[in-house]
């Protein structure tokens, strides 16, 4: 079920009322309703994939009830792989498998022996890639005795399937979302409030930004031996804020969803695009994965605390790690080595943790040197999702060989035939966007701050605004780009 479809919009409310009027003075019925509601979520695109979530749901608790009552290092050990090979065993089949074997079928190839391999058409489950790291979060943080095991299986299952945030995040760690079921909820009316505006900002970044920009992306990268250029890097850029609005807006929209039910979910970005190196970039993209694999992976690979040559093979390991949790693609291995090599000068010279803070805090405007600082590393990103978004190696270097030709200034209409909108048009919407999110970047969400400083005329003009923009620029209804991840 999309959250930019009428499904959605019959289902939401559905929900809100029978929680909240219906299920109110029981927690475990509330619990109960949000399994179910979860799993129709989920079932609507495909129901016989429930069974992978409901058996990696058993197994963790299992697992995790196991360790709470054995104190034998050995034994705990055993049911934590246990909880490990389940979970990426499921993850590996279903996602990487023929990518292995074809890779291993091309290094006999290489080596003179031809060998054919049949692919198997595997339908990917949607989402898995996020439930299985939230459900191993669980496993490693109760072995470690960060957490208790929980013995309600009610509230351990409703974690898993948490229907806001099941197929596309924020990757919830146990430690915050787990004990939120444990705890009675009361109807917070601000917070429910604050969960709409959230949620209607989501929106405007999925429908307006990004579906805007994926037409546009979609045309240029699929004719990109045909067309300027100067229409590459517009294709480049317009696939930038493509995967951005997309994805960003997926996750406004699941904590603005979240919070109607009276569940607070972690920030999953903080204005990247605004970021002044590299380092800082990750620290603001996709929060819930990068420091995910730096408390699950970096860390107990040793960190940053040893020598310079163990802290850039922990950097690239992660890098890597990272993209090939993307897709069995070598674009996305490229895309994360890419990151990597951006991430290691500063790293030498111990300049990752410099910029920590809001750019231009307490300032309308960035001085010269943020703006250079922001547009070398905003151009690194954009050269990078070149990788990301290509069907395969072949088309990232044909893509980017075309960009270096003498076309690049000079633009031609019709390499944009088939759009809804003038590319400058979009252009246009981009900037107001920018402008709102740059005023907003102190906040979780860029219009946070109308609901708590602007007075009521102002905070309903920016609201319908929002509202026709989303009505006007809409296009047709897409999938969300990491549901394929």
């Amino acid at each position: 079920m999309l959250f930019n479809s009428i499904d959605f919009a019959l289902f939401l409310p559905l929900v809100f009322v029978l929680y909240w009027f219906v299920t109110q003075r029981n927690l475990k019925l509330q619990n109960a309703l949000m399994v179910v509601a979860s799993y129709v979520f989920y079932g609507w695109w495909d129901w016989r994939f429930l069974s992978l979530i409901v058996f990696s749901s058993l197994v963790d608790f299992l697992v995790g009830m196991g360790m709470g009552n054995m104190e034998a290092p050995k034994k705990r050990k055993l049911l934590l792989w246990t909880s490990i090979a389940v979970n990426l065993g499921f993850l590996g089949f279903f996602k990487y498998f023929n990518f292995f074997a074809e890779s291993f079928a091309d290094a006999f190839t290489l080596l003179g022996q031809p060998m054919e391999v049949s692919r198997l058409e595997i339908v990917l489950p949607v989402g898995i890639s996020f439930y299985t790291f939230q459900t191993l979060s669980y496993s490693v943080d109760v072995y470690k005795g960060k957490l208790k095991p929980t013995r309600d299986p009610l509230s351990f299952f409703a974690f898993v399937s948490f229907f806001p945030q099941l197929v596309a995040g924020p990757i919830e760690r146990a430690t915050n979302l787990l004990p939120q079921f444990y705890r009675s909820r009361v109807f917070d009316r601000q917070q429910a409030v604050d969960g709409l505006r959230q949620i209607l900002w989501g929106l405007f970044k999925k429908v307006v930004i990004a579906d805007n920009c994926a037409q546009f992306a979609n045309l240029i990268f699929e004719n990109h031996s045909e067309v300027h250029a100067s229409s590459l890097v517009l294709g480049a850029v317009f696939f930038t804020f493509q995967i951005y609005g997309d994805f960003s807006g997926y996750s406004d929209i699941a904590i603005g969803t979240a919070r109607l039910f009276g569940f607070n979910l972690m920030q999953n970005f903080a204005y990247p695009y605004f970021s002044r190196d590299i380092a800082e970039f990750w620290r603001r993209w996709h929060i819930s994965l990068s420091t995910w694999f730096r408390d699950y992976v970096y860390i107990p690979l040793g960190g940053s605390k040893g020598g310079t040559k163990m802290r850039v093979r922990n950097t690239f390991i992660i890098f890597l790690v990272s993209g090939f949790w993307h897709g069995d693609n070598w674009t996305f291995i490229t895309w994360g080595f890419l990151n990597a090599c951006y991430f290691l000068p500063l790293l030498l010279t111990n300049n990752n943790r410099k910029n920590l803070g809001v750019v231009a805090e307490g300032k309308w405007i960035f001085s010269v040197r943020e703006f250079l600082q922001i547009s070398i590393t905003f151009a690194l990103t954009v050269f990078a999702w070149i990788f990301f978004r290509a069907e395969s190696m072949a088309h990232a270097l044909s893509y980017i060989s075309g960009i270096f030709s003498k076309t690049l200034f000079s633009i031609r209409g019709a390499d944009f035939i088939g759009t809804d909108f003038h590319p400058f048009v979009i252009l246009g919407i981009i900037f107001v966007f920018l402008v709102v999110e740059w005023l907003g970047r102190a906040h979780r969400f860029a219009i946070e701050g109308i609901g708590t400083q602007g007075n009521r005329p102002v905070r309903y003009l920016a609201y319908y605004t929002i509202l026709l923009a989303i009505l006007w620029f809409g296009g047709k209804e897409q999938t969300f780009i990491y549901f394929q991840f």
